[in-house]
């Protein structure tokens, strides 16, 4: 009986690997045929190859087809580890490349010749950076990168991809996203979930038409939301759920198109619980009051002279209102203070010509040096001094 299991299994695994080989064959004969087949003129060109779920080790030999014809190239679920540098440079109208969900770990140089390309998936892989010549294909505007194990994308990215509207980069290894993602001025979804960002880049204000805002789940690492995130006006959903913030922005309540707003999962302080569980409208009016300063009580918590004298800000000079020996509160000695009546009425035109006594800043004497007959007057020799 162990025999027989054992010869079993071992045509089991024959069967499977010449199943392999058929569909390798196929694929290879259905791809050459497809290419082969097109007119003479080229007026049908071949637009759209599909050779998905194929069990693709590798991709089929086309050493003599004419690549430039394809549009559209579909290579997903198979276990294709390399793509060939020789393949994408062939591709010179390639206008859609889906490769997710096979084996690669980097992608080819040559990608950077894919002048047209305009949808890139290479979702579900094992890519742990992108070739700096992707930014080459500067008519891109959809990158699809999530499921795979980047730790940074090029520095210049968003300087060369000024066309991209849509940028998906969840569950990588991402802590930040390059400064020159704020100049992608053109992108619509922002999707970085899902992995260990820290910050925000600086000036995201600059990204006038993002609607789709989603950094959720980065879990024990974003703590802060910057205020630019309340500059993108056009922003209509914004996840930032599953972190460690405590504290949205005011700004927020400016976003007169957020329709969606996510915070659940954050030791959320500001605003309270009670003003989140209420819904999105009341999280905006409650953001835009503490902008605006329409609090109860709010221009007197303000008022720049109420700090100044609580906090004795003029002169600094301070005195203890309990034991000596305790610091922990203090307020500012009214009579020497600038906003005693002693240091306003310095302030007066009535003291200029008010009797003051000889030692005063007002008295005659001072008041003569500001005198323009000063100038004309006879100097009196001053008397020397005997020895």
């Amino acid at each position: 009986m162990k025999y027989d299991q054992g010869n079993n299994q071992m045509l089991n695994k024959n069967q499977m690997l010449n199943k392999k080989k058929e569909r390798r064959k196929r694929s290879s004969s259905t791809f050459k045929s497809m290419v082969e087949n097109q007119d003479q003129d080229q007026s049908n060109k071949l637009e759209e190859v599909n050779l998905s779920g194929l069990c693709l080790e590798s991709f089929p030999a086309t050493h003599e087809l004419n690549l430039a014809l394809i549009c559209t190239l579909d290579l997903s679920n198979n276990n294709i580890q390399i793509i060939p540098e020789s393949l994408t440079a062939r591709l010179l109208n390639l206008v859609n490349l889906d490769v997710h969900s096979n084996q690669l770990k980097t992608l080819p140089n040559s990608i950077g010749c894919l002048s047209k390309l305009k949808v890139l998936n290479i979702s579900g892989n094992s890519i742990e950076y992108l070739p700096g010549t992707i930014e080459n294909c500067r008519s891109l505007e959809e990158l699809n990168a999530n499921f795979n194990r980047l730790a940074k994308l090029p520095d210049t990215i968003g300087f060369e991809l000024v066309n991209l509207k849509k940028l998906s980069v969840n569950s990588n290894k991402l802590r930040y996203l390059p400064y020159s993602t704020s100049h992608l001025t053109n992108l619509k979804v922002l999707d970085a979930r899902l992995n260990c960002l820290v910050a925000f880049p600086e000036d995201l204000e600059n990204l006038i038409n993002l609607e789709i805002l989603n950094v959720s789940q980065n879990f024990q690492y974003l703590e802060v939301i910057p205020y630019s995130v309340g500059l993108l006006l056009s922003l209509k959903e914004l996840d930032v759920s599953y972190n460690r913030i405590t504290k949205l922005p005011n700004s927020l309540g400016c976003l007169k198109h957020l329709k969606k707003l996510s915070v659940e999962g954050n030791p959320l302080v500001c605003p309270p619980r009670d003003v989140v569980e209420k819904g999105l409208t009341s999280v905006k009016v409650y953001l835009s009051e503490r902008m605006t300063g329409s609090f109860k009580n709010q221009s007197k918590k303000n008022s720049w002279l109420g700090k100044v004298v609580k906090c004795g800000t003029f002169n600094g000079h301070t005195i203890s209102m309990n034991d000596p020996d305790d610091d922990s509160y203090s307020m500012p000695e009214y009579r020497r203070s600038l906003d005693s009546p002693s240091y306003l009425s310095m302030l007066s035109p009535r003291r200029l010509f008010s009797p003051s006594g000889t030692n005063g800043h007002d008295s005659s004497s001072y008041l003569s040096m500001l005198s323009p007959r000063r100038l004309f007057s006879p100097k009196k020799d001053s008397p020397k001094s005997t020895s």
